[in-house]
């Protein structure tokens, strides 16, 4: 049992709460229109880098709906850019990087550029956690109630786009040399368990109460390749955050991980599993331990949709895991287009007990 008085935090910690907090993946993006307005007048990595705009994007889903959880604006790919990688984001292509496909171009990477080149993010969570942490209420959050979440991508799911060189369905590229080149495949993802626990650990020096650790694209390995790749990074960035922070809880997501995620909450030693929309959150749960937090998992086109339907299906979630620690979130993140006025009914709907 904890003594915060932040919902959020508490749970992350074992603590059963009710209702359940509530925070949403991509919660601060493009379906807000106050968001849309600061995307006009700077780019995608300008907004991550500068501390004024990367603060008031990550409260303004605090501002307008009063959420339990305000994330770090970033992205999983500031890492691999830190280390040297080029990086660039194309309207209507997503991020585009020069590929790092064998050990010459690995060693191009410089980790000890890392600490320095993200220092404007640190700055960000240092001036938010000032905030969240202060006097004044965040729109409809009341002072000290508001937990501050740092994150990164988890070593596969960043691999992936530093192999490949942009965005896919399958990765081809990068599953192919991770049978065909292990030498190389498993240097990058020990480079990046290293480097991620260590951004992860900085993150919370500068103010994280919580980091979460997305794996968006695990489940296109097999369990083998999972068990590898997957389940041991985060085993092994978990046991370096919990020795160097003992006390600050972890989130996984193995995204489309299927049961593979039963393993995965077993043996990663993370606080709380992330679900995916696919994951049955109550069948799961019988096969978890009690003491695990779940968090997840409403499907984010049911939020697009809106409507009663929109509202039975998560009050179905979140009475299921009544009882347990529970952090109500979708499974995966908010659709661009969804009307704000829909999840404003969800975080009502969620609330209402």
């Amino acid at each position: 049992m904890t003594e915060t008085r932040k919902p959020l935090l508490a749970t992350l910690l074992g603590e059963a709460t009710w209702p359940p907090p509530v925070w949403l993946m991509r919660q601060a993006g493009r379906f807000l229109p106050e968001f849309r307005a600061l995307r006009e007048k700077a780019g995608f990595l300008t907004r991550c880098m500068t501390p004024d705009m990367a603060v008031d994007i990550t409260l303004q889903p605090v501002r307008r709906f009063g959420m339990d959880g305000a994330i770090l604006f970033s992205d999983i790919l500031i890492l691999p850019w830190a280390m040297g990688q080029s990086l660039d984001f194309v309207a209507g292509r997503g991020p585009v990087l020069e590929p790092v496909r064998s050990l010459a171009d690995m060693e191009r990477l410089d980790p000890g550029r890392v600490a320095q080149a993200v220092q404007p993010v640190m700055e960000t969570l240092k001036r938010l956690r000032a905030i969240v942490d202060g006097p004044e209420p965040i729109g409809p959050a009341q002072p000290g109630q508001v937990t501050l979440i740092g994150f990164a991508g988890a070593p596969f799911t960043v691999a992936c786009y530093m192999v490949e060189g942009h965005g896919s369905r399958e990765f081809e590229e990068t599953r192919r040399l991770a049978y065909t080149d292990p030498e190389f495949f498993n240097r990058l993802i020990d480079l990046l368990t290293t480097s991620t626990a260590d951004m992860l650990c900085a993150q919370i020096e500068a103010g994280a109460e919580a980091v979460m650790l997305f794996d968006s694209w695990s489940g296109l390995l097999p369990p083998s390749q999972f068990r590898q790749h997957v389940i041991e990074p985060a085993r092994r960035i978990t046991e370096i955050i919990n020795t160097r922070h003992p006390g600050v809880p972890v989130i996984g997501f193995p995204r489309l991980a299927g049961i593979m995620a039963v393993e995965y909450g077993q043996r990663t030693g993370v606080n709380a599993l992330a679900l995916d929309t696919g994951a049955d959150m109550k069948t799961l749960a019988e096969k978890l331990p009690a003491t695990l937090v779940l968090q997840g998992n409403l499907d984010p086109i049911r939020v697009l949709a809106g409507g009663e339907g929109m509202r039975q299906e998560a009050r179905a979630i979140r009475d299921a895991m009544k009882g347990r620690p529970h952090v109500f979130n979708l499974g995966h993140g908010v659709i661009p287009t969804t009307p704000p006025e829909h999840v404003g009914d969800l975080i009502k709907t969620i609330r209402a007990v």
